[in-house]
């Protein structure tokens, strides 16, 4: 494994596993991203020239872009035409000596370069292969292009996020983000069986199932239950659970989950300890149904307090809460600050300070990983590969790569 990539030593888990990632825009770049994490030595193909389309969506990191720095520091780039014979043969070699393979082209585009589940099986029967599609290999909408924005439509997340008077999407996209971690988890849950079997296995992993999963209280809820209202910064079946407003304007979140934390928050916070027992309000569900006169009175209360005085008694009271924060700030949180979260690696034209992975193994010290430019490792991969100097010019030239 080359030196530069996440993986120094050994102590890594998954230092050795060779991973080809056929991959573009999110879920499968996050999936083999956190398997690079892990320590293993991930060759994400590219198209040649432009390479992966996420790299145009914005140049705010030394001219490349923030999705693509997140998802793909860490990685080896090889830029291929899949459309080049000779294209197609470097891909084979590489899979050839591959433990995992993860894919995510429109249902039928890997299949069309002859590297179907069945064909790769017969070859490398412990090869492990990860397709993620949009809505699935099969059904009506399996030719549907899928993107977040479109899933979280489709499947309802919508329909539930948004102000009463207007439905909005997540911030990020959760859609992808779902995808990308079940794939990942497959993946590991694949590897421990091959370990145990020495087989290979076929993962397919759809967006449209992964945030469906996501789904499932609320929808059960809908079937069952009154429909779950859109409810802002607020909890669609929880109260007070959200962002109120202190003094000066200013908004803290709290969030009672039980009937002893209401309790508290009405005496030791609000210093109103009858409204605990109110019958409007002397439970959640009571809470839910009469939130229309219920939030105005915890504004009220609020209003009182600074912020500062607010999250004193919160302390005090062992209430759930928190500060509304934005975007902006959360670099710079005090909590990411003293833990040390954050890393420098090389992107671009330049470095950037970027989170660290979110796997904390005892023994495992994360390295600088970074940013691949299109094609930046393609003499070294094929060198592996057994191509001389003089193919690797003439792959070149020829256009294959």
């Amino acid at each position: 494994m080359p030196k530069e990539t996440a993986a120094e030593t050994s102590s890594f888990p998954l230092a050795g596993l060779r991973v080809v990632g056929f991959e573009q825009a999110v879920a499968a770049p996050l999936c083999t991203r956190h398997l690079a994490d892990l320590g293993a030595d991930v060759v994400k193909i590219e198209r040649r020239g432009e390479g992966d389309f996420a790299r145009a969506y914005d140049s705010v990191i030394n001219g490349e872009s923030t999705w693509f720095t997140w998802l793909n520091r860490g990685k080896r780039s090889l830029s291929l035409d899949l459309k080049h014979a000779k294209g197609i043969e470097v891909a084979n070699r590489l899979v050839e000596r591959a433990d995992v393979v993860v894919q995510n082209f429109a249902p039928g585009a890997f299949d069309r370069l002859g590297l179907d589940v069945a064909t790769l099986h017969a070859k490398y029967p412990k090869l492990i292969v990860c397709s993620v599609t949009g809505y699935g290999e099969d059904g009506p909408y399996r030719d549907r292009r899928a993107y977040d924005l479109l899933l979280q439509a489709e499947t309802g997340v919508v329909s539930v996020t948004g102000t009463a008077e207007e439905a909005a999407k997540v911030g990020v996209s959760v859609v992808d983000l779902s995808s990308g971690l079940y794939a990942f988890s497959s993946i590991l849950a694949a590897l421990y069986r091959r370990s145990v079997t020495g087989e290979g296995a076929a993962i397919r992993v759809s967006l449209f199932d992964s945030i469906m999963e996501w789904m499932s209280p609320l929808s059960l809820m809908a079937t069952h239950g009154p429909k779950p209202q859109r409810a802002g910064a607020r909890h669609a079946s929880i109260v007070p659970y959200g962002p109120y407003t202190a003094a000066a304007g200013r908004q803290v979140v709290i969030a009672i989950q039980n009937e002893r934390e209401w309790t508290r928050l009405c005496s030791d916070v609000f210093d109103r300890p009858e409204l605990a027992t109110d019958e409007r309000f002397k439970n959640n569900e009571l809470r839910l149904r009469n939130r229309g006169e219920l939030e105005p009175l915890i504004d009220e209360y609020l209003s009182q307090l600074s912020v500062e005085e607010a999250e004193q008694r919160f302390e005090r009271a062992s209430i759930p809460y928190s500060r509304l924060n934005d975007v902006s700030e959360v670099l710079r949180h005090p909590q990411v600050l003293a833990r040390d979260r954050l890393i420098n690696i090389a992107a671009g034209g330049g470095t950037v300070d970027v989170l660290r992975s979110p796997f904390n193994i005892e023994g495992v010290v994360e390295q600088p990983a970074p940013v691949p430019s299109v094609g930046q490792h393609n003499a070294e991969v094929l060198g592996e590969l057994g191509y001389g100097e003089a193919e690797i010019e003439a792959l070149a030239r020829e256009g294959a790569v």
